[in-house]
């Protein structure tokens, strides 16, 4: 007696090979794609991303006018927002993922009425914000900006909005130079660890 010998319908080996291709493509596209990212035009240039507003909140320094003998390079609070999706992933591993953006926008001090342009308002005297006034971004892109350990930085304009729509990636000696020879991994992590690193 011969043994049982099924048949496998062709059509059936066909579609399942689409689908297995379609499973694949599918995954390396979500991992390439990654369109949470920055965006480029087609000069190269950053583009200003929108609703940055809505993204992860880690930290505002300030380096205000009034303690720096009127010469603070940013006089300004440093308002630091990152992606959602990048701060998931550095929460998992403790690294920045590629395609990270750290955006500081820039907030000036109401006008001080002491000399060392503290105010009183409700709360007590101190430091308040006041109207915006510019925007810093910093990229990780391990190969585009690799002669600056991975980061490439950019400004859309020290002044209050509109900003610029998109910018060049700025010189070494302009941003990434301070940040080679003031940090570990390019980010002033000691401002921003406690709402990274919170428990």
């Amino acid at each position: 007696m011969k043994p049982y010998l099924k048949v496998i319908n062709p059509h059936i080996i066909l579609i399942s090979f689409v689908l297995m291709s379609c499973t694949i493509l599918f995954t390396n596209t979500a991992h390439s794609d990654q369109s949470w990212g920055p965006k480029w035009n087609t000069k190269g240039e950053l583009i200003l991303p929108h609703n940055y507003h809505s993204w992860v909140f880690l930290g505002s320094p300030l380096t205000p006018n009034a303690l720096n003998d009127g010469e603070a390079g940013f006089p300004e609070y440093h308002n630091v927002y990152i992606q959602h999706e990048a701060y998931q992933i550095y929460r998992k591993t403790g690294e920045f993922p590629e395609g990270t953006i750290l955006l500081k926008e820039l907030q000036l001090t109401l006008q001080g009425t002491h000399s060392d342009g503290s105010r009183n308002e409700a709360s007590g005297r101190g430091f308040f914000p006041a109207q915006l006034n510019g925007i810093d971004i910093s990229v990780k892109d391990s190969k585009r900006f690799s002669d600056t350990n991975g980061w490439g930085f950019f400004n859309f304009g020290h002044h209050a909005p509109p900003y610029a729509k998109a910018a060049a990636v700025m010189p070494k000696e302009a941003c990434a130079g301070c940040h080679i020879a003031n940090t570990e991994n390019m980010v002033f992590m000691q401002f921003y660890s406690p709402i990274l690193d919170a428990k």
